[in-house]
């Protein structure tokens, strides 16, 4: 049983140095973080519905993981060759336009939740 437990903590141990790295070393990353931190903030404003609230956390943390998965195939694209290959970009433009693909539907969910509660506070 104790061995069990040291390798879930070391797996534990080990994706936390990999979001610590994201964090340290990936500006999007970081302007994803700041963006989701307005976006709760936002949310808590404006007090929107509890549902509301976990559609919110779910694409914060669906564009979080995206991300990470697109700087994982650079780096590895990266790693296996540096040499300028049509498969290697194809592999990064993908990635890349998932990550968009997240991030325009993040864009449409945050409309969707928040305009009806920013349209009475501006007329």
């Amino acid at each position: 049983m104790m061995k069990i437990l040291r390798r879930h903590h070391i797996s534990f141990k080990n994706a936390f140095a990999g979001i610590w790295w994201a964090v340290k070393t990936q500006p999007n990353f970081r302007v994803h973080f700041i963006i989701a931190a307005l976006a709760i903030w936002l949310g808590l404003f404006l007090r929107i519905t509890h549902i509301e609230m976990v559609i919110i956390l779910f694409t914060i943390l669906l564009g979080l993981t995206v991300e990470m998965l697109n700087t994982s195939v650079e780096s590895m694209t990266d790693l296996i060759t540096t040499e300028w290959k049509t498969s290697a970009k194809i592999a990064k433009d993908v990635s890349a336009g998932a990550m968009l693909l997240v991030a325009f539907g993040a864009v449409g969910i945050a409309a969707f939740i928040y305009i009806p509660y920013l349209l009475p506070l501006i007329q």
